[in-house]
């Protein structure tokens, strides 16, 4: 089968690990099947697996990929779920110590193949493109479960998105302006904060911006380089709910007094669940939303993706099709 895998790691060229070429079909385990992709999409944690985060060394080479969809062997139509639990977990897959994500344990998804648990796939919905469908599983699924399971928002409400051009920030964009949310965001281009609003943004400031008010819950994926500007932003009792940090994890000032003295919630989220995907699903097709998609590019030229995103030119979903 073709596929995106990587072959070794590097944090300084993370290109240099990266082959397109041709893999083993995937042989699967009990429980398992194998789906026919028809579309895939990348994600900012495919570049941290060839910067050699997340994935370990040997485990290579290792097929990238937590984003598909594709045919099932009984020709159904499918959205994959990423998220793999271990042998036996019962519950939210999201809490499974042991749980793992496509790509870093078995092959993911940047195939024309994958070999996944059948209780991970999901209908796609006919309404849905193939190209929108592989938007859904990883930067929609995160969105979905901070705005709608962990911020405790409710409609009317404000919300701070920072970074308004990445994946999970234009879903948040896309999603909360469906679901009756005033959605603000940050960026340091003037240009992507202009698309945020055209895609339902109510305001967007440039990045660390004084806000006109505080708002009820922050999205927050860049971790250190915001950090702050996110504990500021918040009215007391508010949340900040974070799935990421692509600026780093250890903030020069952490605000703990702030945090305590305004009684604000800090709220951990991790990717979602299987339902949480079907449910995502429905929402997408009934609120009429189009997934923002960057560009679309065969499987075989998936370089040219990757180093869009590791040039920091994306906004919305970079789309491979087999």
């Amino acid at each position: 089968m073709l596929a995106a895998y990587a072959v070794s790691q590097s944090a300084d060229d993370p290109l240099s690990g990266l082959e397109v070429g041709e893999r083993p079909d995937p042989e699967p385990r009990d429980g398992w099947v194998v789906v026919d992709l028809k579309t895939c999409a990348l994600n900012h944690h495919d570049v941290w697996s060839l910067r050699g985060v997340g994935l370990p060394a040997d485990r290579l080479p290792m097929v990238l990929g937590c984003d598909g969809a594709g045919v099932d062997p009984d020709g159904n139509e499918v959205l994959v779920h990423a998220v793999v639990p271990s042998d036996g977990w019962q519950g939210d897959e999201t809490l499974d110590p042991r749980r793992t994500l496509l790509s870093e344990l078995h092959d993911g998804t940047l195939a024309t193949k994958v070999a996944v648990p059948r209780a991970n796939l999901v209908p796609k919905p006919a309404e849905l493109s193939w190209e929108q469908a592989a938007c859904l599983p990883t930067a929609w699924l995160t969105a979905y479960r901070m705005l709608f399971t962990n911020a405790g928002v409710q409609p009317g409400g404000t919300v701070l998105v920072h970074g308004a051009a990445g994946g999970v920030a234009t879903a948040l964009v896309q999603l909360g302006s469906a679901a009756g949310l005033r959605v603000w965001v940050t960026s340091r281009d003037e240009a992507k904060g202009e698309q945020a609003v055209a895609l339902g943004a109510d305001r967007a400031f440039g990045s660390g911006e004084r806000l006109p008010e505080r708002v009820d819950a922050v999205m927050e994926t860049v971790g250190a380089a915001t950090w702050s500007h996110s504990v500021n932003s918040l009215r007391p009792g508010g949340t900040i709910v974070i799935s990421g940090a692509t600026s780093g994890d250890a903030p020069a000032k952490a605000e703990l007094t702030k945090i305590f003295f305004k009684q604000l919630r800090v709220v951990g989220s991790t990717m979602g669940t299987r339902d949480e995907l079907q449910r995502l699903a429905s929402f997408v097709v009934a609120s009429g939303i189009e997934p923002l998609v960057d560009s679309v590019v065969p499987l075989a030229n998936a370089r040219e993706g990757f180093a869009r995103m590791v040039e920091g030119q994306v906004t919305g979903k970079v789309v491979f099709t087999t």
